[in-house]
């Protein structure tokens, strides 16, 4: 059964930055260490994929993002000794590849 709610407010957690009174929060960047490993990870599994298909879609919502996989791409290029290619795709997405595998490509 399906009930319609009027009049229903959402309220924000007790200790939500609007709660306690402040403006929202952005989130936090990452340490050293967590940065660290967190390109490990995307390397060894974009590298999977890439590896397996040829190329891999991945989302970039921040510069912080951006940057992040295209050292990812090019700690590819060194370990594979095969150049990996970067292309924004649209304001959220990378498209990380290899040669051969450009746009015209991807439909068949």
């Amino acid at each position: 059964m399906t009930r319609e709610l009027f009049n229903v407010r959402l309220l924000p957690a007790e200790d939500a930055p609007e709660a306690l009174g402040q403006a929202q929060a952005a989130p936090a960047p990452l340490t050293d260490e967590e940065e660290r490993r967190y390109q490990a990870l995307l390397v060894r599994e974009l590298g999977d994929t890439i590896a397996g298909q040829g190329w891999v879609r991945y989302p970039a919502y921040t510069p912080e993002d951006r940057r992040r996989l295209v050292a990812v791409a090019h700690r590819l290029t060194t370990h594979w000794g095969q150049r990996v290619y970067v292309e924004a795709e649209d304001l959220t997405r990378l498209r990380l590849f290899l040669a051969g595998y450009g746009e015209e490509e991807e439909g068949g």
